[in-house]
This record gives C-alpha cells, sequence and structure tokens, in this order.
C-alpha cells in the first residue's frame, strides 16, 4: 500500500461525516481530537491569530490523546477498527459474509477506504500542516510510537491492497473469531449493574502454576477442550477444601485458551437471577463462554438458584452450545438444610416433604461434572512449596524451606495452595529485604 500525501482538510472532514457504519471508530477521545484539529486547520486557512492559536490547541489535544493510548494514529486506528461494534461487524461475526445483505457489504467497503484515507495522515505531516497554518518556524513534535505487533497481520493485508475494502473478507473472518466490542477487547468480564463489564487487568495465574489435584486438572482441561472444540461440555462444580485452588484453576484457564476463543464471565451470586438472560446474550456468538460463580451456596429461604437450576437443566428454550457455568464452592451440598427441614411424622406445613428435602439435596447434582478438592498432605503441600519457590527464583536450602514451610501452615491457615503462596510471597519479600 502506498502512502501520498494527505487528501485536503475539507475533503477528509466529509469523508469523515459520510461514514456509513464505521463512526464508532472516531468516537473516542483521539478520534475526536483529530476531527477538531482538522476543523481547525480549516479555519486556521483564513489566517487570524485567534483561529491559529485552535489550531495549535487542538494538535496539542490531539497528541495528548495519543500519548495518553501509548499508540500511534495508525495503530489506534487499525484497534478501533478490530473492536468496532456495528451493524456489519455484529451479523458478519455470525454469519457468512455472501449471506449479508449487499447494501451493508457496500456500505463497509465504502467505510473502509474512508479509514484508509484518515490513516494516511501521519503524524508528521499534520505536524508540517499545523507549522504552514500558524505560520511556525519550528514544526510541534510529532508523536511517534513504536508499531505494535499484535496489529501487524492486519497492517501486513492492508499493505497489499489498493484500496481497503478488498480486506473485508479477512476482515470478516477476524471478527468471526475474536468477536466485536467488549468481547474483543477483553478476554475476561463481569456482570455487573445489568450490563457486562471488561476487566482490564485479569488475574494472571497459569493452570501451571497450580501443583495437585492432577485429576481434577485434567478433568477440567479435558470438558473446556470439548467447549472449545464444538462438542458438549459439562456444567462443573468444583468443591472442597479452602484454599485449594478450586478459583484459581479456573482463572487460569483463561490464560490457557483465551487466543483459542474462551471468555470468562463472572457473576456474583446475587446476580444470578439474570443468568438465562445473560447465556441469551451470549447464544449464537462464535466465541465460547465460561460463567463463573465464585463461593456458591444458598441459604435456605433463597431462591436464587433457580435461574441457575434453569441454565443448568434447560427450559424450553435449547441449551446454548458455547455456554458452561463453573461454579466453586467448599460445600457438597448446595442449598443449606437443617435438620427441622426433614419430615416428620409431626409435619403439617408439607404433606410432601421429602421432595422439598430431595431438591436441595440433589441441586448439586443438575452439574454433569463435580470434581472434589480434599485438604492437601503434607507431602501435596510441600511440593506445592517447592514448585513455588522455583517460580519465585528461592535458592534457600530444602530442608529449612520446608521447616519454615510447615511452620507457616501450623501458625497460620494450615496445609493448602493458598497458605503455600501466602508463604512464599512473605519469604520472598523478607529475603530481598535482608
Amino acid at each position: 500500500m502506498s502512502t501520498p500525501a494527505i487528501a485536503p482538510v475539507q475533503t477528509l472532514l466529509h469523508q469523515a461525516a459520510a461514514l456509513l457504519v464505521y463512526q464508532s471508530v472516531l468516537k473516542g477521545d483521539v478520534g475526536q481530537a483529530f476531527l477538531t484539529l482538522l476543523q481547525a486547520l480549516r479555519h486556521a486557512e483564513r489566517n487570524t491569530a485567534a483561529e491559529n492559536i485552535d489550531c495549535l490547541r487542538a494538535y496539542g489535544d490531539w497528541f495528548s490523546a495519543l500519548a495518553d493510548c501509548k499508540q500511534s494514529w495508525q495503530d489506534y486506528l487499525l484497534t478501533q477498527l478490530l473492536n468496532a461494534e456495528n451493524p456489519f461487524t455484529q451479523q458478519v461475526q455470525r454469519t457468512d459474509l455472501s449471506d449479508l445483505a449487499p447494501a451493508l457489504i457496500a456500505a463497509a467497503r465504502h467505510d473502509l477506504q474512508v479509514l484508509q484515507q484518515m490513516y494516511m495522515c501521519s503524524s508528521q505531516q499534520l505536524s508540517q500542516s499545523v507549522k504552514v497554518a500558524a505560520h511556525l518556524t519550528v514544526a510541534p513534535v510529532a508523536w511517534g510510537q513504536e508499531a505494535a505487533p499484535h496489529l501487524h497481520w492486519l497492517r501486513s493485508t492492508l499493505d497489499v491492497v489498493d484500496h481497503w475494502g478488498e480486506a473485508l473478507e479477512p476482515l470478516a473472518a477476524h471478527y468471526r473469531q475474536h468477536g466485536v466490542g467488549l468481547l474483543a477487547r477483553y478476554k475476561a468480564l463481569r456482570w455487573q449493574s445489568g450490563q457486562l463489564v471488561g476487566i482490564a487487568t485479569p488475574d494472571p495465574i497459569q493452570v501451571t502454576d497450580l501443583v495437585g489435584y492432577e485429576a481434577q486438572k485434567e478433568a477440567l482441561l479435558k470438558n473446556t477442550a470439548f467447549l472449545l472444540n464444538g462438542y458438549p461440555a459439562l456444567h462443573v462444580l468444583l468443591y472442597g477444601s479452602r484454599g485449594s485452588g478450586k478459583s484459581s484453576l479456573v482463572k487460569g484457564l483463561l490464560h490457557r485458551y483465551g487466543a483459542a476463543g474462551l471468555r470468562l464471565i463472572e457473576v456474583a451470586k446475587a446476580d444470578l437471577v439474570a443468568l438465562p438472560a445473560i447465556v441469551e446474550t451470549l447464544r449464537d456468538l462464535p466465541q465460547k463462554f465460561i460463567i463463573f460463580v465464585d463461593d456458591l451456596s444458598f441459604e435456605e429461604d433463597e431462591d436464587a438458584y433457580k435461574a441457575l437450576k434453569v441454565v443448568l437443566e434447560g427450559n424450553l428454550t435449547a441449551r446454548s452450545q458455547n455456554v458452561v457455568v463453573y461454579a466453586t464452592s467448599n460445600r457438597r451440598h448446595l442449598i443449606r438444610e437443617f435438620f427441622g427441614d426433614r419430615p416428620r411424622p409431626s409435619d403439617g406445613d408439607e404433606i410432601h416433604a421429602w421432595d422439598t428435602v430431595q431438591e436441595k439435596l440433589s441441586f448439586s447434582d443438575r452439574f454433569g461434572l463435580t470434581l472434589t478438592f480434599e485438604p492437601a498432605d503434607q507431602k501435596t503441600y510441600l511440593q506445592m512449596i517447592h514448585h513455588l519457590a522455583k517460580q519465585a527464583h528461592i535458592t534457600l536450602d530444602a530442608a529449612a524451606l520446608e521447616h519454615q514451610a510447615l511452620q507457616w501452615a501450623t501458625r497460620h491457615n494450615g496445609r493448602s495452595g493458598r497458605s503455600a503462596r501466602q508463604f512464599i510471597d512473605f519469604l520472598s519479600a523478607d529475603l530481598a529485604m535482608n
């Protein structure tokens, strides 16, 4: 792709106003600052002192916006293009390009060629334009940023076509694989205040960081692989000892399979009533989703479990094949039961009281796969300690390390993966300061 001189400012403004489906590309702070700069350059042609100052301010705002996002103007445009959520990207991620309305395809091609003109505006060229418009002796500093490696494939794709509209097919394939909007920007999300919210810095834990419970780990990895490859996958309940790594194992799946289209959505127990609606939102999207419910249990008077039951068992709506629920709990029976719940000959409130009891006891059975995490024995605990110590580059004598680790377990939270991690973190800081 050649890089001719930028189009006249008036032409660029007209083209930006003529975008049909990709308007969101220019709606962020950087895009709006770019349009404001173009407006200022156009008005500066009148050559009044006040408007020359406006031009300088507009350039400064655009420069600052690029510095904030730590991207070049070109990389910013490409990122916005990949993440754009509009009628074209939403539809093409669900269906073949050939099945879309011809008018929608034509609109997308038109917009891509417009964005190509915006892409041609390098920071150096705009700096020179400001120098001329404001009658400066020296051009303002041009923003520079190293090209992002993850955008190399798109730059290479666009470099070999004369018009960006010709690159519609590889873009459509990207939208199908990686999603659009929030799902393109984030691999981890949470349901909050009635909507999905992206998690910018998910827990960096890796599956390989976890020692012990190898059978449980293998079963969970296998079930997740089923999901990613389009086979029926089971809902999973991970229950057992606190601090055994149940939650960490689920979080670690994101880093193992995120590049393969996996998305992890955290839903708090208080928001379980929205679970059927969340699943319907995700249905038919190309990505695969794990709905993660941590520390799950219900009091006897709570009925939020009914919404979870609908998702686990289904209703008249067919089960979504791209969504599974992974829940962790310290309790095998998720609904709290009291001895008073059990029917006695004197019960007068409910004739079939055992049905209620059985519903409570069998709720956890509705998960297709139940993985049990028993308390770590001393051998497993010490394996965790040595594994984490190696990762932390701790070179303490093995006997001394084990002695201190066992003392820590006795004085603190017992033998568990969590306790091992806390000990290693404390020891690393202590050794670093001494």
